[in-house]
């Protein structure tokens, strides 16, 4: 760690805003004008628009993660958290992967913690659930799914074969829905290579306490969402949800009960909980309460950004909803990052602020391969794509904004392969637990059993 006497910034996250944020604050720096510290429990960065493709392994896990280290050359990373900050002393509390925590002091802060998945206390999740916030949650997915078709078509039990092959998603946001269609694609592809096993056999589910799917994208395209969904097969049920999942018995509040060792939770996300302990002022939610300029209300050395911040949507407000908020996505993260890197040089070298505001330009959503929805913003005209043109437009959109030209090349060399060879449909769930088979050779063997002869006879001289 630096031992200099520069200004530290102290960057909370190394996520999308964290990432960014820094990058352009080094970019932007003089040189030795501070030292920039990013603290964060991975030591990469996850593009999580890529998760759904990654789980259906249409993207290699190690190309949708960005080494921190690698990209930001000239910061300090930490791998660790930030459990507690003193802003009197301006001071904050670091509990490394291993080790004693130590205080770390800075001169101007970044929040930028993200969010994480949205739960409520509904019997059985905590056991059952499985989330798609993370890159290990998306490969845990694949594996699992791949699992269940190699367990049905390994057995006559026909409870077991149902149970393997019933799949449910919580949650028909883009997470949901697009993590519904792109395992659907994956789990058609996979039964071709199973003897005991086809596509009519399986059951996927898609619950929404909402009234319609992807939000986003408006009720006309959310509709056809739901539509295509429903023509591959997919058990589609809105202004529901789910009342329990103990040991995967899974209950509706419609009714419906079915049993399932998949349950997926995509219903949502919440800011980081973590906050409450840092003193700084939340909005209603949980999240920080933010000014116009990124900066954390009643400071002038704390920004925030991204999923854990409440920032306040100015063209919303100018078009005349005076409480309107941005929204909690990639895009708006990306270019507040931007905003908020420029302001924290400006605040150092004692410049005004400026205040972030930016126009929806749309959302695009994939649904599987080839299919896919879209929306695009264009001043007053919204233009509204489905099928493979809308796919194409999600997988530009989102390819183009990976960072780094290294990660970009990769995900579409990915691609570019899955045009000309066949999808992979390996289920290696022993990455979970890969010293078992090992611990099982090498584990010292039990003594042998004494004789029953001989048991007897100490039995009677005793």
């Amino acid at each position: 760690m630096s031992t200099t006497e520069r200004p530290r910034i102290l960057v909370v996250g190394g996520g999308y805003v964290g990432l960014y944020a820094a990058r352009r604050i080094l970019k932007k720096m003089r040189y030795g004008e501070a030292t920039v510290t990013v603290v964060d429990p991975r030591s990469y960065m996850t593009y999580q628009p890529f998760l759904p493709e990654t789980a259906a392994g249409s993207i290699s896990p190690r190309h949708v993660v960005v080494p921190l280290r690698r990209v930001l050359p000239k910061a300090e990373v930490l791998t660790g958290r930030v459990t507690t900050i003193d802003q009197d002393r301006k001071v904050a509390t670091i509990a490394p992967l291993v080790g004693e925590a130590y205080e770390l002091p800075f001169d101007y802060l970044v929040i930028a913690l993200g969010a994480v998945s949205r739960t409520f206390p509904i019997p059985g999740l905590a056991e059952q659930g499985i989330g798609m916030k993370g890159i290990e949650e998306a490969i845990g997915l694949r594996n699992h799914v791949l699992e269940q078709l190699d367990k049905a078509d390994s057995t006559t039990d026909e409870e077991i074969r149902r149970k393997a092959l019933t799949f449910v998603f919580i949650g028909g946001g883009f997470a949901g829905a697009e993590t519904i269609g792109e395992v659907e694609d994956m789990a058609r592809d996979a039964a071709k290579y199973y003897k005991n096993v086809s596509r009519e056999d399986m059951r996927f589910i898609l619950v929404d306490a909402a009234d319609k799917i992807l939000p986003e994208v408006g009720p006309k395209l959310g509709q056809y969402g739901k539509e295509h969904l429903e023509s591959r097969g997919v058990e589609v049920y809105l202004s529901t949800s789910m009342d329990s999942c103990i040991d995967g018995h899974v209950v509706l509040k419609n009714g419906l009960e079915v049993d399932s060792n998949t349950i997926v939770w995509t219903a949502g996300v919440k800011p980081n909980p973590v906050l409450a302990r840092y003193g700084l002022p939340l909005g209603p939610r949980g999240h920080v309460d933010c000014a116009p300029t990124l900066q954390v209300q009643g400071t002038d050395y704390i920004w925030a950004a991204g999923d854990n911040a409440q920032v306040p949507d100015l063209v919303g407000r100018k078009a005349g909803n005076e409480n309107a908020w941005c929204p909690p996505n990639a895009q708006h993260a990306l270019r507040q990052a931007k905003v908020l890197g420029d302001n924290v040089l400006s605040g150092m070298r004692g410049f005004p602020q400026k205040e972030y505001s930016h126009a929806n330009k749309g959302a695009v959503a994939g649904l599987g391969l080839h299919k896919g929805v879209a929306m695009i913003v264009m001043g007053k005209m919204k233009i509204k794509l489905k099928g493979r043109l809308a796919w194409y437009m999600h997988r530009g959109y989102h390819g183009l904004a990976m960072p780094t030209w290294n990660r970009k090349i990769r995900v579409f060399a990915d691609w570019t392969l899955g045009m000309f060879l066949k999808r992979e449909v390996v289920a290696l769930g022993a990455l979970e637990s890969p010293r078992e088979e090992f611990y099982e050779a090498a584990k010292p063997a039990p003594a042998p059993a004494a004789p029953a002869a001989k048991t007897e006879e100490k039995a009677k001289a005793s």
